[in-house]
């Protein structure tokens, strides 16, 4: 799931802004949850060694627990973290000072959408991540943030984000929507460090989107266009992955975290077969509810596969 608290205008809780308010419902149990989260935990803690170096300056937008900031406290010699929910704000600032380094750390009950340190920083860690980028608004705050930065502190170069990227790509499958005995095709989550014995891939991943967080990019994410198939079955569902990088080792290895898979049904299932191939569209703006990813099957070609 996601390790942060999208917010809505203004830390005192003022007029609803529709656009920027989904990931506000994130049950606070998740991000407890997502501290036993062992592969997240190591390779954050991992990237941030990496990116922060001694007697840095930090800022975390959306800091949830405090988890992040605490480890860039590690090295950095101050960090700003900010978080929109008045529980996890307390519960972080008591949970820091009683953790090495946690003196370091300072939590502001703030608006990520438009908080500003008061000093330029080194690094930015931003973990407002969903499967899709969908539910939170990891791509709006950072496309904020750089706005606001640019404009505070003209001249100073952009800082170091972790993660640095993100990839998003689908796989065409076949998924077996019965649960004991009740069939329901509504979007399932699987873990993506184990097989999902319900799903059998029908095609390769297509990648559909790739950005860099220091680059422009657009906060709408979509794909239109074709997809081999390479095994026979029911084409009923699409799996959604995104892989995020969060920071390049010096041997030019790279330190990943995917979040959960998103098995996203088809309203119209289609037989498929080797050599066809499947028309594929779907357009949608990061942040939104998973009801807003419709992928769409419009047709499916019968033209064979011819080799390269």
């Amino acid at each position: 799931m996601s390790g942060t608290n999208c917010c809505v205008s203004g830390a005192a809780g003022t007029a609803k802004d529709e656009t920027r308010e989904v990931g506000r419902f994130i049950p606070l149990h998740y991000h407890f949850q997502m501290l036993t989260d062992q592969l997240r935990m190591a390779g954050f803690r991992e990237a941030i060694q990496q990116v922060v170096k001694p007697g840095a300056t930090v800022l975390e937008l959306g800091s949830g627990t405090g988890i992040l900031s605490f480890y860039a406290a590690e090295k950095a010699r101050k960090v700003y973290s900010v978080e929109f929910n008045g529980e996890l704000v307390e519960m972080s600032r008591r949970t820091l000072l009683a953790n090495p380094n946690g003196d370091k750390v300072e939590v502001i009950h703030g608006d990520a959408f438009t908080y500003l340190p008061p000093e330029p920083v080194n690094a930015v860690i931003c973990e407002m991540l969903h499967v899709g980028l969908l539910r939170e608004k990891q791509l709006q705050v950072i496309n904020s943030f750089k706005q606001h930065y640019t404009a505070k502190f003209p001249g100073h170069r952009m800082p170091d984000f972790i993660p640095v990227a993100t990839l998003q790509g689908f796989q065409p499958v076949q998924y077996d929507f019965t649960f004991e005995g009740y069939t329901a095709a509504v979007p399932v989550f699987s873990d993506p460090t184990c097989a999902d014995p319900r799903a059998t891939g029908l095609g390769n991943f297509m990648v559909y989107q790739q950005l860099l967080y220091e680059s422009p990019y657009e906060t709408t994410c979509g794909y239109h266009g074709e997809i081999a198939i390479t095994y026979e079955g029911t084409l009923n569902a699409l799996r959604f992955v995104t892989k995020n990088l969060l920071a390049i080792r010096p041997d030019l290895t790279t330190i990943d975290w995917h979040n959960q898979y998103l098995i996203m049904p088809l309203e119209h299932p289609v037989a498929v077969v080797p050599g066809q191939v499947v028309t594929v569209s779907f357009d949608y703006e990061s942040g939104g509810p998973l009801s807003s990813l419709r992928p769409v099957i419009p047709a499916v070609a019968t033209k064979k596969i011819t080799a390269a």
